[in-house]
């Protein structure tokens, strides 16, 4: 058996690994106010635990998509607006389906910053 080289997990505990995008599309069609977050990990990269895209659904239904890649120093998030199940869905899953397989294009498709890691006292 292949090792996987992905893993996804949503909010209400559901984890299967290798997903397909149609998996990916329907899981991001599942996220409500109850399940906000679906965290999709790359396992086949070092260092470990440093390589996913998460979408996480905002009070607003406005979601944030980010991924990391490697250290904190790669770690970048963009806003997509609302109402997600109406226009974003179609864009993230897009841009989480490409970060996935490796699709070219999914970064130009989303304005991303960095994410800053705030120093704890």
């Amino acid at each position: 058996m292949m090792d996987a080289a992905l893993r996804v997990e949503t909010a209400s505990g559901e984890a299967r690994e290798n997903p397909s995008a149609d998996l990916l599309f329907d899981l991001l069609s599942e996220m409500n106010l109850r399940h906000r977050f679906v965290i999709v990990d790359r396992m086949d990269a070092e260092p470990a635990g440093q390589h996913y895209m998460q979408v996480y659904l905002n009070d607003n239904m406005s979601c944030q998509v980010e991924f990391r890649e490697g250290g904190s120093d790669r770690h970048f998030a963009a806003r997509v607006a609302g109402p997600f199940d109406m226009s974003g869905h179609e864009i993230v899953a897009k841009v989480l389906q490409g970060w996935a397989f490796g699709a070219p294009g999914w970064r130009e498709s989303l304005p991303w910053s960095r994410v800053e890691v705030q120093n704890q006292p």
